[in-house]
């Protein structure tokens, strides 16, 4: 379904971004943003746009430069690039209206990236196994000498998980750690929700909870954004371990 609603928005003379935006004059929008190495193929983005349909409700997603069928190669994208093209779009589409920001793995850290620019437009912020700074504590931390010193030697290293191979640049881990999110609270009071699997391989429960964290918020409304009994494997299904 979400493939007839496919659009291009050219954010450079050399740069297009594929994104999915359907307005429904005078509603707040639902903005999802999909995970590392994804696109707007998955289950996820479609089952976000058909609930947006029946609550009437504006929707927009994007696929980053390098995801999906945007331009430009993946291994030259990074997490200022990819926030920063996030961030146009919403700029461009959702303009001055109210938005629900929804982040599924590496998007829940672009989403994090928005309220430095539209805190007073966003009035709700879902994350679905949120992967925040997840490319220095996941990864880099994790890599043996020999993968580091690849890593460092040839710029870049083929990172093999199960039936997946990514290419993880040097430029990518160094841009990584200038984007911190984990350390700076949010002043907002808005309703934020996160879905994590407790069976999660790749991205531990935890880093839903150091999300919670770094919002200042009522204790009421700290309670309600968390409850360990809800907490579960997502229905919608994932392509990626990180989407």
């Amino acid at each position: 379904m979400i493939m007839t609603y496919f659009r291009y928005y050219r954010v450079s003379k050399s740069k297009k971004i594929r994104f999915v935006c359907n307005i429904h004059k005078g509603a707040p929008f639902i903005v999802f943003l999909h995970g590392f190495m994804s696109d707007l193929e998955g289950k996820k983005p479609n089952a976000f746009l058909k609930f947006a349909k029946q609550n009437k409700l504006s929707f927009l997603a994007l696929e980053y430069s390098g995801h999906g069928k945007s331009s430009g190669k993946f291994t030259n994208g990074n997490i200022t690039k990819w926030s920063n093209e996030t961030s146009a779009l919403i700029k461009k589409f959702v303009k001055k209206n109210d938005f629900i920001i929804v982040g599924s793995s590496m998007g829940a850290w672009l989403a994090l990236k928005q309220f430095q620019k539209f805190k007073s437009q966003i009035k709700g912020f879902l994350g679905i196994g949120s992967a925040p700074e997840f490319l220095e504590n996941l990864m880099w931390k994790k890599f043996t000498k020999k993968m580091k010193s690849e890593t460092i030697q040839k710029g870049i290293l083929q990172l093999k998980h199960g039936n997946y191979e990514y290419p993880i640049t040097l430029q990518l881990i160094k841009d990584g750690r200038k984007n911190k999110v984990l350390n700076k609270k949010i002043n907002s009071e808005i309703n934020v929700t996160m879905v994590h699997g407790k069976k999660d391989e790749v991205v531990p429960v935890s880093y839903s909870r150091k999300v919670l964290k770094i919002f200042q918020v009522g204790r009421s409304c700290r309670r309600q954004s968390w409850r360990p009994r809800q907490v579960r494997r997502s229905s919608l299904g994932s392509r990626y371990p990180t989407t």
